[in-house]
């Protein structure tokens, strides 16, 4: 799906499709585009809209393969973006990743999307209710909202796995995780590496948008990024800090749990082995077939024999748990 939005201070236009043809004849190059393409995996297609916006052909392995780069700082014919976002989906209470390319020219941005990123449909929803007014603006006004949207997001992805951790952190602290447990804190963990990229790479853009030669952001929109996504990357990025040595602490406790309990499996075995240990010795003694046994022609051998091997096993269970070994 092509999803087509055209403003200018006095436009606002809203335009869908499936076919690229059919959207890019609807581009007028005197208004601003924010041109978004979702689930749309069809390379020639991909190149059509290259070509249209005059871009380096490169471009087209780079979206189409999802080269993660982050902020592309080598090729000058626009501002390009590989982006991983982690979401938190409310419907099946969990989170995803969900990947994808910005583009940023003079007048147009592009958003190509693996999957439908909700943060941009509900951009998308803002602008096309009005509750956003952006024909007043640049397309890097598109960008900024974009970049505050995906921070915002962070902040409800770190609300629910943080509240997940409380509960991994019960079953932890209890002795009553398993393998499953740690499992689960270990996927969190490597999945928030994510949310790291994110936050490098608007930090990266917000960097290199100081330099002279860049020519992307408008100062207006520079001065947004300075006043308010600084203090959100900031705020962000320590959380996650937070975040990921909680998770590395339930992880080693996790981890002792697992070896104390092993332990004491082992412990157990042992002990068994050592009660048992006489008595193999007793069996195997009295299994030999020596024609000269004093014991063999007693009536009494068999069950003194046996009352004794019961007495050891009696004997050493109760000394193993006055030792506290069982």
């Amino acid at each position: 799906m092509l999803i087509l939005i055209s403003f200018s201070p006095n436009h606002l236009e809203f335009f869908s499709s499936k076919e690229v043809d059919a959207v890019l004849e609807k581009i007028d190059s005197s208004h601003n585009i924010w041109l978004r393409c979702i689930n749309f995996r069809n390379r020639t297609g991909i190149a059509k809209i290259i070509n249209h916006f005059g871009l380096n052909s490169s471009r087209t392995n780079m979206i189409f393969n999802h080269c993660s780069v982050g902020i592309d700082e080598d090729i000058e014919d626009c501002l390009f973006d590989s982006f991983e976002i982690m979401t938190h989906q409310i419907k099946n209470h969990d989170f995803e990743v969900v990947r994808g390319s910005i583009v940023v020219g003079k007048n147009f941005i592009i958003t190509f999307e693996i999957t439908e990123i909700r943060i941009f449909s509900i951009l998308n929803n803002y602008i096309q209710k009005g509750t956003i007014d952006i024909r007043q603006w640049g397309v890097d006004y598109i960008l900024y909202l974009i970049s505050k949207d995906i921070l915002n997001n962070y902040y409800s992805v770190f609300d629910y796995i943080s509240r997940q951790l409380d509960d991994l952190e019960d079953e932890v602290l209890g002795d009553l995780g398993d393998e499953l447990t740690y499992q689960k804190i270990a996927i969190m963990r490597q999945s928030t590496r994510v949310g790291r990229r994110n936050f490098q790479s608007i930090k990266s853009l917000l960097v290199i948008m100081n330099y002279e030669d860049f020519q992307w952001l408008s100062q207006p929109v520079k001065v947004l990024f300075n006043q308010e996504l600084v203090h959100h990357v900031d705020n962000l990025w320590q959380e996650y800090i937070n975040l990921r040595t909680w998770m590395s602490e339930l992880m080693e406790i996790q981890r002792d749990n697992v070896a104390s309990k092993t332990s004491e499996r082992i412990n157990r075995l042992t002990i068994l082995s050592s009660i048992f240990l006489p008595i193999t010795f007793l069996a195997g003694l009295y299994g030999m077939n020596f024609k000269y046994m004093p014991e063999l022609e007693q009536p009494w051998a068999y069950p003194t024999l046996l009352c004794m091997m019961a007495l050891i096993v009696v004997s050493s269970i109760v000394y193993a748990k006055q030792q506290r070994w069982l």
